[in-house]
């Protein structure tokens, strides 16, 4: 659709303005660059001035390409699918100038009404120039009353040159019945990146993390947080793998609330291949803590509401 020719309102339904709100916090037409995707097309797309957007040539995707010294901007990338039957595998390059200061807005939602799987496997390389800082936001939920499984597959691919910083924030809190979240990171000298993965899951939901960072320049540095929520009979898994390969510093935690028949596996892994790397990992898993409920039903909650708020808090 022609960007003269979209108007937020009148060019999406219902359904779409609410999964774009949820996932990407757009209740209408942002300002600087953006493209939305739905079920399995390019919808609309708008560069700015120092943000351009182009269509991959050879497979589903598009390149996003920032100029160096570029401040203060946004973009926007959603993916929506609201039919059943939707499949697809989309590959989306970001090319981070030198200097640079942006954050950028992903995430997808399936709606699923129907009786046949919808799917989106998203694959995202960041190649972060030197000295410059992203704030990367990725949002995944699922909706729709159908018994078509909603399933998400990520993979994020992160190369930061010297001196770079990555924020990361990933969440799944709800809807998604089976996901394969894949992350790889290789820093520059003296690059950080901080990693935040918040998720929840329910009824029979699978969902299975694989992280390594590999920390290759000299002063580089990962700070890997994970806090998850395991409810009814899903099953989540966690390998985050911090590696040192040069003098650097990296902290891997893993928090997990187990509830009713959940299964929770968390498998922290550190390696040191250099005699100057420091690398820490702690992990615990437990229900939640008796006394808090108390407390809360002091103040005229029930057990349930009083559940929702201290899990609500730990996922923030």
């Amino acid at each position: 659709m022609d960007i003269k020719d979209f108007n937020f309102s009148t060019s999406l339904t219902p359904t779409d303005r609410y999964m774009l709100g949820e996932i990407a916090d757009m209740m209408g037409t942002p300002d600087g660059a953006f493209n939305i995707r739905k079920n399995g097309q390019g919808l609309v797309r708008e560069s700015s001035q120092n943000i351009e957007i182009r269509q991959k040539t050879d497979k589903p995707g598009i390149d996003i390409i920032i100029k160096p010294y570029t401040k203060a901007e946004k973009v926007h990338i959603p993916v929506i699918i609201t039919d059943t039957g939707v499949e697809e595998v989309v590959y989306n390059d970001f090319f981070i100038g030198e200097g640079a200061d942006v954050d950028i807005v992903a995430g997808c939602g399936i709606h699923n009404c129907g009786d046949q799987n919808s799917q989106h496997d998203g694959i995202h390389a960041f190649h972060i120039g030197k000295n410059a800082r992203v704030k990367y936001t990725e949002k995944h939920i699922g909706a729709g009353d159908g018994n078509g499984k909603r399933i998400m597959n990520p993979t994020t691919v992160v190369n930061m040159e010297e001196g770079s910083y990555c924020e990361m924030d990933m969440v799944q809190i709800k809807g998604v019945d089976s996901t394969l979240r894949k992350t790889e990171a290789n820093l520059g000298a003296n690059a950080k990146i901080y990693i935040l993965e918040r998720l929840m899951t329910h009824g029979k939901q699978e969902a299975r993390t694989e992280m390594v960072v590999n920390l290759n320049g000299e002063g580089s540095s990962a700070q890997i947080i994970s806090r998850t929520v395991g409810k009814d009979d899903s099953v989540q898994v966690f390998f985050p793998n911090a590696v040192g390969n040069n003098a650097c510093h990296a902290h891997v935690q893993c928090d997990s609330i187990i509830m009713d028949n959940a299964k929770i596996s968390s498998v922290p892994a550190i390696s040191a291949n250099h005699p100057d790397a420091q690398v820490i990992h702690e992990a615990a898993i437990g229900k939640i803590n008796s006394d808090q409920l108390i407390k809360l039903e002091t103040f005229g909650m029930t057990e349930e509401e009083a559940e929702e708020v201290i899990i609500q808090g730990f996922l923030k």
